[in-house]
């Protein structure tokens, strides 16, 4: 059975730092691109970072560059994302994602095909 399980949300303050884990179970996870994405109340989902099968060749959007790390432990069979200087825009829940078609990763979320339960993340004093 396939499985994606987020964890490592909380509660931070503004200029904090989080590390998100993505724990997959049923698939091998550097057989498959795997993405991350935000939803904020209100708002549509978007990419924050993906990364490909095998070659961790990784993506972000350019308005997320140097704040957001995506990275991949086989050992462990989990993607995780570091976000650093959070902001409370960040605010929202973060999901992760494997897509089952395509070799290279993609920050559009209708090309994943499972998702994971969602992690909350709230930034504020």
């Amino acid at each position: 059975q396939v499985q994606l399980v987020e964890s490592g949300g909380g509660l931070v303050q503004p200029g904090g730092s989080l590390r998100l884990s993505c724990a997959v179970s049923g698939f091998i996870v550097d057989h498959y691109p795997i993405g991350w994405f935000r939803q904020a109340p209100g708002q549509e989902r978007v990419g924050i970072a993906c990364i490909s099968m095998s070659d961790d060749r990784s993506h972000y959007p350019d308005s997320m560059k140097g704040r957001f790390t995506i990275s991949r432990d086989n050992a462990k069979n989990t993607v995780y994302l570091e976000i650093n200087s959070l902001k409370p825009e960040d605010t929202a829940v973060y999901y992760c994602a494997r897509d089952t078609r395509r070799s290279l990763c993609s920050l559009i979320d209708r090309s994943y095909d499972d998702w994971g339960q969602g992690t909350q993340v709230t930034v504020s004093t």
